[in-house]
């Protein structure tokens, strides 16, 4: 029922989780904010604004065709807070030709390697404004994160322009130096996958088996749907979840797509803290959502595998008539 695939899943390896919540009116001890951005790139007290006399010298670079551009390479303890983005070109196809990375603590595999639209959210490449917990966009023109991402020693960030256009990049990073993290503080990961055609009843991997423990923060998921079942509902899959010791059988089930994201009958253009569905196109048979298990909490203390099932639903005789044109179908009784 599924022709193509996308997602991206977030978690937090380790142990337990940083709490976002504030008290707004309590001072914090030995903690240094600091922004990085083109006019301070090290982040550094009373280094900012220096070119051009302070008069706007550097908001901006442009990042060529192929090129690499290092934009955090910040040394100590603290908390990614926040970031923004926004870029000249805006297509799907340079959304997902860009690619994020990031990396904690000098190590050289990247805990962020993903497409950097989809990073943000962005389904299937098409730009809404919209507003989740995590993510942001006001006006479909920026791209803003607000998941704190701990580290001890080092976070670096690189915008890898893999697109053949020139791409005009304003960014900025919101750090929090804190003392020394405990040791139940987790780092943040990303995993991104995708899959051009599915294998008749075979479940899509929203994130394959991953061991060791952590917290599963959810995922944004975009769907493209097969012609040939057009006219038939997609979307019957339900969200299973591995956890620990579980293997023929999961832990966690869910009843369907749409009710994973707290929908019903099908799916709509909606956009909540937690859940949300920023495409929902039935013509063309587009669909992006996504899920953010915050209120409820995912933990995993050995491992977990998230998967969804390539799942449709119709009438018989709709079905008849379209296995006798050549749909492939696996009946479900």
């Amino acid at each position: 029922m599924v022709k193509l695939r996308i997602t991206i899943s977030l978690i937090l390896l380790s142990l337990s989780t940083v709490t976002n919540a504030q008290e707004l009116f309590k001072m914090k001890s030995n903690v240094k904010s600091r922004l990085i951005s083109f006019e301070n790139l090290s982040g550094a007290s009373s280094n900012g604004g220096k070119e051009n006399n302070g008069a706007k010298g550097h908001a901006t670079e442009t990042i060529l065709p192929g090129a690499t551009r290092t934009l955090v390479n910040y040394n100590g303890n603290g908390i990614v807070q926040r970031m923004w983005y926004t870029i000249s070109e805006r297509s799907p196809e340079v959304l997902r030709s860009i690619r994020l990375q990031i990396f904690w603590d000098g190590a050289t595999k990247p805990a962020v390697d993903v497409p950097f639209g989809d990073f943000f959210g962005i389904g299937l490449g098409q730009k809404k404004p919209f507003e989740s917990t995590f993510f942001s966009d006001p006006e479909g023109k920026s791209f803003n994160c607000f998941i704190p991402m701990p580290f001890r020693k080092q976070v670096k960030m690189l915008f890898i322009n893999e697109s053949k256009l020139n791409v005009n990049l304003f960014f900025d990073v919101d750090i929090l130096e804190t003392p020394p993290h405990t040791a139940d503080v987790l780092y943040f990961h990303a995993y991104w996958n995708r899959k051009i055609t599915s294998e008749l009843g075979e479940d899509f991997e929203l994130l394959p088996l991953i061991k060791g423990k952590g917290r599963f923060l959810g995922t944004n998921v975009g769907v493209i749907t097969d012609s040939v079942y057009r006219g038939t509902w997609w979307g019957e899959g339900e969200v299973k979840m591995y956890i620990d010791e579980d293997t023929k059988y999961p832990t966690i089930n869910g009843t369907g797509t749409e009710d994973y994201v707290g929908a019903a009958w099908g799916l709509g253009t909606f956009n909540h803290q937690f859940q949300g569905c920023l495409v929902a196109d039935n013509k063309l048979g587009y669909f992006a959502f996504y899920r953010y298990h915050v209120p409820d909490e995912i933990y995993f203390n050995k491992s977990i595998k998230v998967t969804i099932q390539e799942l449709g639903g119709t009438s018989l005789e709709i079905a008849r008539d379209l296995y006798k044109k050549g749909a492939k179908i696996k009946p479900v009784i």
